[in-house]
């Protein structure tokens, strides 16, 4: 798989995650919903890329974070490791965009946050994309 397109799924991550990080920071009240909402789409696509490196393929069309995680255990156990924050992250794909979802309070904005940018830094993640964007550069 051509390295610009893991290099986007990463692009596009971490337009999610500074678009989680500027509204926890500069809005009153924080849209909590679209802050969790924005970190869940950050881990998709941090871990499709990674998938998308390994297996050669476009990723499977899921919003299921665990099932993404799993499959990239299968390439690095270390992905062992993420599956509860996977987890709990999985939610807020679907619940927090509709009227009747779940009711969130600030300290599951701030884990989700705090959770999706520990996720972008992950050794195997951070290596892949710095040796990408080595080559990139190249």
């Amino acid at each position: 798989m051509e390295r610009e397109i893991i290099l986007e799924w990463f692009r596009l991550g971490d337009m999610d995650l500074a678009v989680a990080h500027n509204c926890s920071t500069t809005m009153h009240p924080k849209p909590l919903e679209i802050i969790c909402f924005h970190c869940q789409q950050a881990v998709e696509k941090y871990l499709k890329g990674y998938l998308t490196f390994q297996s050669g393929e476009a990723p499977p069309k899921t919003h299921n974070l665990v099932e993404l995680c799993t499959l990239c255990q299968e390439y690095d156990e270390a992905f062992g490791t993420l599956k509860v924050g996977c987890s709990k992250l999985t939610m807020y794909a679907v619940q927090t965009r509709y009227p009747d979802g779940i009711e969130l309070e600030e300290s599951d904005m701030v884990y989700a946050v705090v959770s999706t940018t520990g996720l972008k830094y992950f050794p195997p993640l951070a290596e892949l994309r710095e040796t990408l964007e080595q080559e990139d550069a190249q």
